[in-house]
């Protein structure tokens, strides 16, 4: 005599969710390819940067693999444009990039230098602006403007590059190589367009 053998309802359960896991394994999104989204953005933020000269930020991929010591992957706006940047995606030429406020002293202090620096880089180092812990957009491109940052900006209003970027106040101002690692950084304000120059030099192997 054949005796039937009743499994209990939790071991059925259990084989259901264990084939539906791996039915579900080969069904993950993928990376998201191609360049980052454009978002919405104030028409009138777009005008004041477009009357102030600054270049709207660079296209890059949605999504980009980090390199070690390199920035992270992560998503930024960019200032007064619906382009977003993926900072890990920003590689193929070298980078100065600087951490700023309009509401910070140091970082006023040591605008002049970095408008020098960006007008002696053009076209062989790319100069970056984050705008960071910043509330309000419109002052932001105010003070760009004034200052004569014709370069582009992404914005930070999270604060969300102080960790992978590792930094607790700004000014702070990067060098990174075109791989997209970060080879050297400066705490504080820059004191003088040489002081970039030389770094520039020694650090990303670039004179100007």
């Amino acid at each position: 005599m054949t005796v039937a053998v009743r499994r209990p309802r939790t071991f059925l359960v259990l084989v259901a969710a264990v084939l539906g896991l791996i039915l579900l394994g080969g069904c993950g999104s993928p990376r998201e390819e191609g360049p980052a989204p454009d978002v919405a953005v104030d028409a009138a933020l777009v005008a004041q940067r477009e009357r102030a000269g600054i270049a709207d930020c660079p296209v890059t991929p949605a999504s980009a693999e980090p390199v070690a010591g390199g920035l992270p992957d992560l998503l930024l706006g960019c200032l007064g444009s619906g382009r977003q940047v993926n900072l890990a995606g920003l590689r193929g030429t070298p980078m100065v990039i600087n951490f700023w406020a309009q509401w910070c002293g140091p970082c006023r202090e040591e605008a002049p230098h970095l408008t020098e620096f960006a007008a002696r880089a053009a076209g062989r180092v790319t100069v970056l602006g984050v705008d960071y812990s910043d509330p309000d957009p419109a002052l932001a491109i105010e003070f760009a403007a004034y200052a004569g940052w014709t370069y582009p900006h992404v914005t930070d209003p999270l604060r969300q590059t102080a960790g992978p970027v590792r930094f607790t106040g700004i000014p702070v101002t990067i060098f990174v190589d075109a791989q997209g690692r970060i080879v050297y950084r400066t705490v504080g304000a820059v004191a003088s367009t040489e002081e970039l120059v030389s770094a520039t030099a020694t650090y990303l192997g670039v004179d100007l």
